[in-house]
């Protein structure tokens, strides 16, 4: 029998009368969290020290927190306006303040990307997990409630609950539940700018235990804005859309990257000839561009993807996604994005919205179950996702740091890499950047690392700015010569010498004078035309962010990553002060605040922001 509340903390009394002092709760990754449930839970346990309350979770979503006065400036008024309703996960807070109570515990299997760094309950409670195994470990653990934001619809008298967003390890430990390897509650939380979606996540009332739904508890979804895509990025994402088979299939992981591969894909199936010349400038070896894929998509293709996001639906609209199997071109297992995502979602009509469909994790990330099936729809499959560093001879470290730190998580990357070597034609794609800038710029191709989340004996194709290494069934050195000739110039001869010291690649080998020019004006150059052409937009799938803002962005960019050279910033600072702002600019100053500085630091900043404004323009 379900019951129904309006008080969230009257249902958090129902879950502890019928489930007793000691509370294994298993919360959805991401987007699906029942904050108001959640919360009232924590605070049942931090007034009474008797209840022991754990929480199983991944990626728990908080609002930006600015660390400037120009972040605090820019931020807060895009936190108002996106998150301003959203309620803040109360044991986020506590963990941040290191004031979990000794009752409570939060157990994670994936952060959001760096922000739980050095917080030592976070790191010490983090469980390294492939997402594929995460039912079981909770299951094993005595889990006995779960807790989903869902969307509710009413037809006909009759009510039903989506689990929408997060189908991926719910739908699976409720198969647990129904062959009798389980038992827990199911709450929900009604949200109404949840999309109902169709599927397997579609669910009677009966298999609620109890729902919260009032208008009190509805809140805005999470909607973190789009980001502008750089060109570093863009040259990832075009190399990988080139190696996208029309027929296949494709998997795109979390990050810019994502949106950068899509648009690639609209601009390949828009002007082929256009893409090709793009290529053409981005691909140092005529051998590499002959292999490359750059027709347009007639047959279309086939998205499985445990993260459904935003430029998916632009794949769908640009006729590119379209391969349907079963009558559906898109699977997926959980999804987040920002409020227009969300809003496509809802306003599809039933026969768009069938065509996408919300599994389990198991159906998405995995082969079992069903393989046959899979394998004759998981045709010629690409599975493109994320890394950080990646070594001369194809290990991948994408979720940890080798001191230990964990950064994100490991999540679904292994399970698709595993799938690319199980299924015929598939490919995995690693991507990363380069370099990155700390103190001093640094390479992300290294020699060696202390730590891996893909190992050196899965190594298939990875993929810089500088283009793409293809190093599956290669020798030891010809991987390293693959991965040099991708690496940033920069750093090309001292990763070749310690690859000749320790005896793994021919003393008298030579990068070939092709892959000698892997340098950032060289990617911006061969960008170039594309660029003004409208192919390559910073945001291609909308954003909400204001122009103002937009104009803000690479700006407020160019003076975080001068702050790391005194010189750079002096410069700056001398070039801002000795101009008058135009129109445009003052815009964008009033934007800040800055447009009528009281104070010494606020004349800097305006001089700062004015010359980076200045600066930006004319790159």
């Amino acid at each position: 029998m379900t019951g129904f509340f309006s008080n969230p903390e009257a249902i958090a009394e129902d879950i502890i009368r019928d489930v007793g002092t000691n509370l294994v709760v298993g919360l959805p990754l991401g987007l699906g969290k029942a904050n108001h449930i959640v919360n009232a839970l924590y605070s049942r346990a931090v007034a009474d020290r008797r209840i022991n309350l754990t929480f199983f979770s991944a990626l728990t979503l908080e609002k930006p927190r600015p660390s400037s006065l120009l972040e605090q400036r820019f931020i807060a008024p895009v936190v108002e306006r996106l998150f301003g309703d959203y309620p803040d996960l109360a044991y986020a807070d506590a963990l941040r303040a290191d004031a979990l109570p000794p009752n409570i515990q939060v157990i994670e299997f994936f952060f959001l990307a760096g922000r739980w760094l050095h917080v030592p309950f976070a790191q010490q409670h983090y469980i390294s997990a492939n997402y594929t195994h995460v039912s079981s470990y909770i299951l094993a653990r005595g889990l006995n409630v779960v807790t989903q934001l869902v969307a509710k619809r009413v037809v006909d008298g009759v009510t039903r609950y989506s689990l929408s967003c997060n189908t991926d390890t719910t739908l699976d430990i409720l198969r647990a539940r129904a062959q009798g390897r389980a038992s827990f509650k199911l709450v929900g939380q009604v949200n109404s700018e949840l999309p109902f979606m169709p599927g397997a996540g579609d669910l009677p009332s009966e298999d609620f235990s109890a729902v919260l739904d009032s208008s009190s508890t509805d809140f805005p979804l999470f909607a973190p804005p789009s980001e502008p895509i750089t060109d570093t990025k863009y040259a990832i994402g075009l190399h990988a859309a080139s190696l996208v088979r029309d027929g296949g299939t494709l998997q795109i992981g979390i990050g810019q990257v994502g949106d950068a591969l899509a648009q690639g894909l609209i601009f390949r199936q828009r002007d082929a000839a256009r893409f090709l010349s793009t290529m053409t400038r981005l691909t140092p070896s005529a051998e590499q561009l002959a292999a490359l894929e750059t027709g347009p998509f007639d047959k279309g293709i086939y998205g499985v993807s445990e993260m459904l996001f935003e430029a998916f639906i632009g794949l769908i609209d640009a006729g590119i996604l379209k391969r349907e199997v079963d009558g559906v071109v898109l699977h997926g297992a959980f999804f987040l994005g920002p409020k227009s995502f969300y809003r496509a979602l809802r306003d599809m009509t039933p026969d768009q919205i069938r065509k996408i469909q919300m599994m389990p994790v198991s159906f998405t990330n995995e082969l079992y179950g069903e393989e046959d099936a899979k394998r004759r729809a998981r045709l010629d499959a690409r599975f493109v996702n994320n890394a950080m560093m990646a070594t001369l001879m194809g290990a991948v470290i994408s979720d940890g740091l080798e001191n230990g730190q964990v950064v994100s998580g490991v999540g679904g990357q292994y399970n698709f890499v595993a799938q690319a070597f199980a299924l015929s034609g598939a490919r995995s794609m690693l991507t990363l950047e380069a370099t990155r800038q700390s103190k001093r710029l640094q390479s992300n191709i290294l020699w060696s690392y202390g730590h891996e989340t893909i190992p050196r004996h899965l190594r298939d194709i990875i993929i810089t700015e500088y283009g793409v290494a293809d190093v599956r069934g290669k020798s030891d050195a010809e991987v390293i010569a693959a991965m040099l000739q991708v690496a940033d110039s920069r750093f090309q001869d001292e990763l070749a010498r310690q690859a000749k010291d320790a005896g793994k690649l021919p003393r008298q080998f030579e990068i070939p004078p092709g892959y000698r020019e892997n340098y950032p004006d060289r990617i911006a150059k061969a960008l170039q035309p594309a660029r003004e052409a409208g192919f390559l937009p910073s945001f291609p799938f909308g954003s909400d962010f204001s122009d103002v803002e937009q104009r803000l962005i690479p700006a407020l960019q160019l003076l975080q990553d001068a702050q790391r050279s005194p010189r750079a910033l002096l410069g700056l600072l001398w070039q801002g002060i000795s101009r008058n702002a135009d129109a445009a600019d003052r815009e964008c100053l009033v934007r800040l605040g800055l447009d009528k500085p009281a104070t010494w630091p606020e004349r800097a900043y305006r001089a700062l922001v004015s010359a980076a404004l200045a600066r930006c323009r004319s790159e």
